[in-house]
């Protein structure tokens, strides 16, 4: 996916966070549902509850700082450097949003190495990418964008990175809309309701792509040039290599469609291309009876 060299990215909140303020509490494995169901992880693998929400722990540390991207100007600042093509990625999300939600509310994008303190709580590069709802912040490590390709498998081009962060903007849109209101988050397996978020969110992602061709900046200039069809399996790609099944099968302990909580590849994938080919009206993953 290539931005338009002259577009001015500079609208979204963007910063590069270095230091925390606390450390991570050691503690034992499994699923913490508020992390994989909740915040929305990208993937849904086995977490240590010590990645997120740690209480207590080593304390001391950097006091963490938060540096906009102030050198990010230009999609083609994008093109060439990664936080600067998260921040024409939280731009274009914003402006298309703004247009499709009333009241839209301008969440930030941070980004972190290894560990980082958020608004429900402590986290560390084992959670993936996440949506923190108290804080309306998106959390990224960038050196997921490698994981992404060399241990699940994804081509991770640039539109693979893009649907990470469209996907987590999805959570976003959930939050401030109320979706996620009165959910019963207690069930997994493919029709869950956690199934049903994650599915939405991969949804949204596609009708941001869909429309972020033909979104312009403040001057009429487009953010982003044709996406072609290698884009598209780049993407697609990357919805493929978070499946459910893929990571439990790539685990070695056999597929168990019951304890899912982000949806098969297969479901990922036809989200995501729904909404590409149809826009945000047709992510209603709760009335659909099938997903």
């Amino acid at each position: 996916m290539t931005f338009n060299e002259g577009a001015d990215i500079r609208g979204g909140k963007v910063s590069r966070r270095r230091g925390r303020t606390a450390g991570v509490a050691a503690g034992g494995g499994g699923i913490l549902v508020l992390a994989v169901v909740l915040l929305g992880p990208l993937f849904g693998i086995n977490i240590d509850p010590s990645a997120l929400l740690g209480g207590g722990g080593a304390g001391g540390g950097v006091a963490a700082t938060d540096s906009p991207l102030a050198e990010c100007v230009t999609g083609e600042d994008a093109n060439t450097e990664l936080d600067c093509r998260m921040q024409a990625a939280a731009t274009s999300l914003d402006v298309f949003w703004s247009q499709e939600v009333e009241g839209y509310q301008q969440p930030e994008l941070i980004l972190f190495e290894q560990a980082v303190d958020t608004g429900c709580g402590q986290a560390t590069s084992a959670v993936g990418p996440f949506y923190c709802p108290p804080d309306q912040m998106v959390y990224i490590d960038t050196t997921f964008f490698d994981e992404l390709r060399t241990r699940f498998g994804s081509s991770g081009g640039s539109l693979a990175q893009l649907y990470v962060v469209a996907h987590e903007w999805g959570h976003h849109i959930q939050n401030i809309t109320g979706r996620m209101d009165g959910l019963d988050m207690s069930q997994t397996g493919p029709e869950s309701n956690g199934v049903r978020l994650e599915l939405q969110a991969d949804c949204y992602a596609g009708a941001w792509v869909r429309a972020a061709q033909e979104t312009t900046d403040a001057d009429g200039d487009v953010f982003l040039e044709p996406v072609s069809t290698e884009q598209i399996a780049d993407a697609l790609s990357a919805a493929e290599a978070v499946g459910d099944d893929r990571i439990q099968a790539s685990a070695g302990g056999g597929v168990n469609p019951e304890t899912w909580t982000h949806g098969a590849s297969e479901q990922r994938q036809a989200w995501f291309t729904t909404g590409l080919e149809n826009g945000t009206a047709a992510c209603d993953t709760f009335s659909a009876r099938h997903l």
